[in-house]
């Protein structure tokens, strides 16, 4: 058994979501790997980074996915979802 809080979509059942944790996006297709870290487009905390891609067109947005730390990789529906929810830092 593990003492880490459970997640659930990347969210903490206890304290919610970290918006300033690090996140980076990415290329949806960059086949992760080794050198995934060098492969970032952009870096930020969480809130910036789906701040970004929730700024960008509808047919853009289907392009990158966010990697949060933790190896979590958010795809679109996710991050809209996030950036709909009434907690989401504007």
């Amino acid at each position: 058994m593990t003492d880490h809080p459970s997640t659930i979509q990347g969210e903490t059942t206890s304290q919610g979501i970290d918006w300033d944790d690090h996140a980076t996006i990415h290329h949806k297709g960059d086949g992760q790997g080794v050198f995934d870290g060098l492969k970032a487009l952009h870096r930020g905390t969480l809130a910036q980074m789906v701040t970004m891609i929730a700024s960008m067109g509808e047919s853009e947005r289907g392009d990158y996915v966010i990697q949060k730390a933790g190896d979590h990789r958010l795809g679109t529906g996710e991050i809209m979802a996030l950036a709909a929810r009434p907690d989401f830092p504007r």
